[in-house]
């Protein structure tokens, strides 16, 4: 580390201040000034050479230089009583900054200290303008007021805050206080409403999942939002959904459905969006079907259903794609309400899920559920795998979905 370069009169000081305090150190004094103590031992011993060398050298007469040396002695000791003072200002004002050195901080503590120290010397110190304190002090009824006008608002604005289940913002609650007789700027609204730790309910992002590639696969529309089949294993549509968890991560559910009873015939959970989570559904759907040869598969524009890969898996089963147009939810809105059935009875309300294998969970029991037990309104509430039994002749061994 670069050698520092102390100004002569900072090296005077410090000898000064060694020489000063009964009882003081080389170690001390030189911790206190932030210097390295053989640094400090260095001063010292310069300064008494040329002491004892100025008196020699110029002749002059003892009781001269004895009176030159306590006229420095005592200026000296002035500064040093200047220093310790300045010291001692700066430890109180520490504990004042503590929590931010705002101005209106180092104003109080000139407040708090002008007795002990002025306020002229607390001022420079702590470096404000003397005309700023005392602007500050003057206004001190004005603020008080102010406060108290505040604390008054406060309580408006948490009630109105309350009544709307926690949902206005600034902008209502403005509107519903100038209404209520009590004019107010939507600028002092937002100030009052942060002091209390107040916010307005805003809506959550939505989670993109459908996200298109312009050199994706294309496929015609083949149902025309006619989201309705004769009999099973004829047309399926499928999406995907995210399930999300409390460290901010998600998981992401792909299913297939049959348009015809409405049944869940192929799913698959995974920590990513790749083209392969749509691939095992739809694996899982010919597994549970047994083949899905001649069958139509609707869905969205996303990327994994337009990749090459999702376009070969449906030719090596013998599915033919469809997709709905590009930007359009009712396009697939039969797989769109799937998951929203899905979220509203496995969230209830709440934002997510505690870790990634309640969410597994969750999901395996909801969507084994709805196979099996949940009563479908399309389905003149049956559930779809005893939809499915009433239109075959003799009922069939219930297979689940892998």
């Amino acid at each position: 580390m670069a050698m520092k370069h102390y100004p002569p009169e900072f090296k005077a000081e410090a000898v000064a201040l060694y020489r000063s305090p009964p009882g003081a150190t080389i170690r001390s004094v030189a911790e206190d000034l932030g210097v390295n103590s053989e640094t400090l031992r260095s001063w010292i011993r310069l300064d008494e050479g040329r002491r004892t060398g100025s008196q020699v050298a110029a002749g002059t007469r003892p009781e001269t230089v004895l009176a030159s040396s306590e006229g420095e002695n005592a200026a000296l000791r002035k500064r040093i009583r200047e220093l310790e003072e300045e010291r001692d200002i700066l430890r109180k004002a520490a504990k004042y900054f503590a929590g931010g050195d705002a101005l209106v901080t180092r104003f109080q503590f000139v407040a708090d200290h002008q007795r002990r120290h002025g306020v002229k010397r607390l001022c420079q110190v702590i470096g404000v303008a003397r005309s700023s304190y005392y602007h500050w002090k003057a206004t001190a009824p004005d603020r008080a007021d102010r406060a108290v006008a505040d604390g008054r608002l406060a309580a408006r604005i948490r009630t109105v805050h309350r009544d709307s289940a926690g949902t206005y913002g600034v902008p209502r609650i403005t509107a519903e206080l100038c209404e209520g007789g009590h004019p107010v700027n939507h600028k002092r609204v937002a100030r009052v409403l942060r002091g209390i730790g107040l916010a307005g309910l805003r809506l959550r992002r939505r989670h993109r999942t459908t996200i298109g590639d312009p050199a994706a696969v294309k496929a015609p529309d083949l149902l025309g939002r006619d989201f309705t089949a004769e009999a099973p294993n004829t047309r399926y549509v499928g999406d995907i959904t995210y399930l999300p968890i409390a460290d901010g991560t998600f998981c992401y559910l792909a299913t297939v459905m049959d348009l015809c009873s409405r049944r869940l015939v192929g799913w698959a959970i995974a920590d990513h969006m790749r083209t392969e989570l749509v691939i095992d559904a739809l694996h899982a759907a010919q597994h549970t079907r047994g083949s899905l040869a001649g069958a139509i598969f609707h869905s969205d524009h996303g990327a994994q259903y337009g990749s090459r890969a999702f376009a070969r898996a449906c030719r090596e089963v013998g599915v033919t794609q469809s997709m709905g147009a590009v930007g359009s939810s009712a396009d697939n809105a039969a797989a769109e309400s799937l998951n929203a059935s899905f979220k509203r009875e496995t969230l209830q309300g709440a934002q997510n899920w505690d870790s990634e294998r309640e969410a597994r969970l969750a999901a395996f029991g909801w969507l084994h559920r709805y196979n099996t037990r949940r009563r479908h309104s399309h389905l003149g509430q049956m559930s779809p795998i005893d939809y499915e039994n009433s239109l075959l002749p003799t009922p069939a061994t219930l297979t689940h979905a892998a």
